[in-house]
């Protein structure tokens, strides 16, 4: 019985004379209120600064591709040497992913962007300043580390201080940067030397560390740890000085109070049963992404277009070029068509590429 009226709080929440549709993130409301859920400069630039974490995550991605010849060259490495610093970024974002939930929960969304950030710049100059292969290391495990920590906070940072009408949108153009951050360093570095490649990658890093000086702390998380003036400070920036955000901030507060009530769950309580079916299709989702060697083809690009006789440059740009437009028509086609129907059209490409490989 509890925990049914439990639930139906997270749901609706009546008040005489206005329905409000409470899901813990932002509220319904028509009329007055509705100015609310509008865009102002200080969310624009909050998505700016958040896409610029997930453009440095997608330029480590792409990184290792056209920098391969040249580093193979310049610093001596065997192939062998060369796959280690091409796969420890796996490793160092791993680390990352498993602490990310926790840390953004004990010291915030924005101060876990500080600290990726701090991690990013830390790679990038250990591979610019590289004169052999453990620095070259260091500094991917570094990147990996903060690549990590990036896919879990930035889509949460967005989630939580959006409003709902245009949550979507705003996460899904902010987190497109990762892919076409890729995109970008392979037509990048399929001009320019790795070192100045590593400079480049920077670039966003510097833009977020400068950037997150002038964006508030997600309110979602103030209001999770009861400080209750610097939630309502940064939910009114995020919304307007003039926009009425007390229904939206009863919303917050009454969606914290409920799943705060909710007890804390344990990762063994993933292998019960009743989430068997959910376990099975998003792990096997991901592992089935996996096995269609997009890491693989991403890292070591340079490498196949050679042994296939093609020059890399032009390799590079075949492969760059169409991704831009593809991620666009994929954000559309995601809305229209809906997750489960793009992802079986991608399933059956893939099975097909690999029937005739």
């Amino acid at each position: 019985m509890e925990d049914e009226e439990l639930a139906k709080s997270l749901l609706v929440t009546q008040q005489p004379g206005n329905i409000r549709i409470s899901n813990g993130f932002g509220s319904n409301d028509t009329g007055a209120n509705a100015s609310a859920s509008g865009v102002t400069p200080v969310l624009l630039l909050s998505a700016f600064v958040t896409a610029c974490s997930a453009f440095a995550g997608g330029f480590v991605a792409g990184y290792s591709a056209p920098a391969e010849s040249g580093i193979i060259a310049d610093l001596g490495l065997s192939v062998a040497e060369y796959s280690v610093f091409g796969s420890i970024m796996t490793i160092g974002g791993m680390v990352g992913a498993v602490i990310s939930g926790k840390l953004a929960d004990v010291i915030g969304r924005k101060y876990t962007m500080w600290i990726l950030d701090i991690f990013y710049i830390m790679g990038w100059l250990a591979i610019y300043f590289a004169k052999g292969a453990w620095l070259l290391d260091l500094g991917r495990l570094a990147l990996g580390f903060g690549y990590g920590l990036t896919c879990y906070v930035a889509p949460t940072y967005l989630s939580e201080i959006t409003p709902k009408n245009v949550r979507g949108g705003i996460t899904s153009v902010s987190m497109a940067m990762i892919p076409v951050s890729v995109s970008v360093a392979y037509l990048i570095g399929s001009v320019i030397n790795w070192r100045a490649l590593a400079l480049i990658g920077a670039i966003p890093c510097l833009l977020l560390l400068f950037g997150l000086f002038f964006i508030p702390e997600s309110p979602r998380w103030l209001a999770k740890i009861g400080r209750e003036k610097e939630f309502e400070a940064a939910l009114q920036r995020l919304r307007g000085k003039n926009v009425n955000i007390s229904d939206e901030a009863a919303d917050i507060k009454d969606y914290t109070e409920n799943i705060q009530k909710i007890p804390e769950d344990k990762i063994l309580d993933l292998f019960q049963q009743k989430y068997s079916h959910l376990l099975i299709v998003g792990i096997g989702v991901m592992v089935l992404q996996q096995f269609g060697g997009l890491n693989g083809y991403a890292y070591y690009m340079n490498e196949i277009f050679e042994l296939a006789g093609v020059p890399s440059i032009t390799g590079f740009i075949v492969v760059s070029i169409p991704q831009i437009p593809a991620i666009a028509l994929g954000s559309i086609l995601i809305e229209k068509f809906g997750r489960w129907t793009l992802l079986m059209v991608r399933s059956q490409k893939i099975a097909q590429s690999l029937e005739h490989s």
